[in-house]
């Protein structure tokens, strides 16, 4: 699968969990139910995935972690909040930067239509 058909995959499961739930739930709700949802559909998919920073020549364990690692390609994270900013994309910039991948979707369980609260962010990428 590539990385296009995955994030295809995990908006199509996030719209499905949004249906289902609607806005007004809590981040970790949201987070199991759309993980549920993507084994559901044969993809491999962890939850909170610890995130260490490289540091001079060390390893750093400082408490990060990724919503959702999603077939090791697409990092998720997920977001219960009024709107996204520009600091939610810096965040995730960042964790595409810790973690060495590319693709990465912000969502946004409280938009009242989903669609409206979603970013595909790509950091480097190429097919």
């Amino acid at each position: 699968m590539n990385v296009n058909d995955v994030s295809g995959q995990i908006i199509d499961s996030a719209m499905k969990v949004h249906t289902v739930l609607g806005p007004g739930l809590l981040e970790s709700a949201y987070e199991a139910c759309l993980l549920f949802e993507l084994h559901r559909r044969g993809l491999e998919a962890r939850s909170q995935v610890p995130l260490p920073i490289q540091y001079d020549s060390v390893k750093l364990d400082v408490g990060y972690q990724l919503d959702l690692l999603v077939e090791d390609l697409v990092v998720v994270e997920i977001k219960a909040a009024n709107e996204l900013t520009p600091l939610y994309e810096a965040q995730l910039l960042s964790y595409h930067k810790l973690s060495g991948k590319q693709v990465g979707l912000l969502i946004n369980f409280h938009s009242v239509r989903l669609k409206d609260g979603i970013k595909r962010l790509v950091n480097n990428y190429s097919e």
